[in-house]
Formats: C-alpha cells, structure tokens, sequence
C-alpha cells in the first residue's frame, strides 16, 4: 500500500465514522442550537484539541499504556464517565428556557467554557486513545515513519471533524426561530443531557468489559 493509497483508505474510513453520532456531535449540536455557532465552534475546537492530544500520546507510543494497564484504563474511564454524567446531570435537573445569559445552569457559557468542556471530554474518554492506536496503524504504509504518519493520520481525522462539525453549525442557522423558543431550548438540553448520561454509563460499563 502506497502513502497515496494509504491516506484515501484513511480519509474515506475516518470520514465514516466522523459522520457516526456520538458524544462529540451531540455536543457540538447543543451547542450551536442553544448558545450559537461561536459557542459550538469553540466546543468543536476543544474537542479537536483533545483528539490531537491523544494523537500525539499515541504516536508516542503512550496510548499502548492504556491498552496494556488495565488501572490506568480504568482510570481515566471513570473519571470520563463521571465528567459525561456530570454534564448530563446539569442539563436534566436545570435545563434553560431561554438563550439569553444568566440563566443559572452549568450550559450558559462562554467561549472558554465551551471549548474547556470539549476538550475534557475527549482527554477523559481512554476509549480515543485505544482506538486511535488500533485503528490507525492499519493505514501506516510500510516504510514510512510510525510516530510521524501516525500523528498525520490523527490531524486529518481532526480536519474530517472539524468539516462536519462546520455543517452541523451552519444547519442550525436556517433553523434560528425555532431554536430560540423556550421549549425547544427545555427539550434540547435535556435530550442531551440524556445522552451524555447515556455515554458516560457506557464508558463506565466498558471497565469491567
């Protein structure tokens, strides 16, 4: 397999599940539907910056402690399930009714809050750092540097994220009215904050599996 063939094998499999609905969407989702395209972006950013960290560790060849310790793992799981139940938690008990500040929940945020919450939210979740490192040595062709081509293939995965989470925004403009009535924003915060919960009991579950 060339470098060529490599990388379209990659593009094309990341794009896949890039597209696949998880926590990231959902967060990236509320974001823009409740508190703007500028709150989502910086959300989207931090998840990104997460992704590229666990990038690196695997490239580094950190990412195989996690596979290979199974204290650590656990670690960092619960502390990820704990962080995702915790969100959840603020989005179901105190769920706003309007977008304006102030409105007394964990979810009115600003820029920094929002890219800080995207950005935990990948670092506390172990299950990116053991995907990326079975995941993407399979498109590493012979001959080329690990560490190198292994980072290269977690920032295009960073760029296929950041182009769909650019779509999501820009899907939530044309819907601007309806997102800004107050049972929507009730209904929202609190569907998502089902699903954090629901990921995070996952992510809990997955320390015994």
């Amino acid at each position: 397999m060339t470098i060529a063939q490599a990388l379209l094998a990659f593009i094309v499999a990341a794009s896949i599940l890039t597209v696949t609905p998880g926590v990231d969407t959902a967060m990236v989702l509320r974001s823009a539907a409740t508190a703007g395209p500028r709150a989502a972006i910086s959300a989207g950013i931090g998840i990104c910056l997460g992704c590229l960290v666990w990038g690196g560790a695997v490239a580094l060849g950190l990412g195989a402690l996690l596979a290979a310790s199974p204290l650590a793992y656990a670690a960092v799981s619960w502390a990820g399930a704990a962080y995702l139940v915790w969100l959840g938690a603020c989005l179901l008990l105190r769920p706003r009714t309007s977008l304006a500040a102030g409105s007394g929940t964990v979810t009115s945020i600003g820029h920094g809050e929002a890219l800080r919450q995207g950005l935990f939210t990948n670092l506390l979740n172990p299950k990116i750092g053991v995907f990326y490192i079975t995941f993407l040595p399979q498109f590493v062709p012979a001959g080329a540097d690990v560490a190198s081509f292994t980072f290269l293939l977690a920032a295009i995965h960073v760029v296929l994220s950041l182009l769909w989470f650019a779509l999501l925004i820009l899907a939530t403009v044309p819907m601007a009215r309806l997102l800004r009535r107050p049972r929507f924003v009730t209904v929202m915060d609190r569907v998502t904050g089902g699903i954090f919960i629901a990921f995070g009991a996952r992510l809990a579950l997955s320390v015994r599996a």
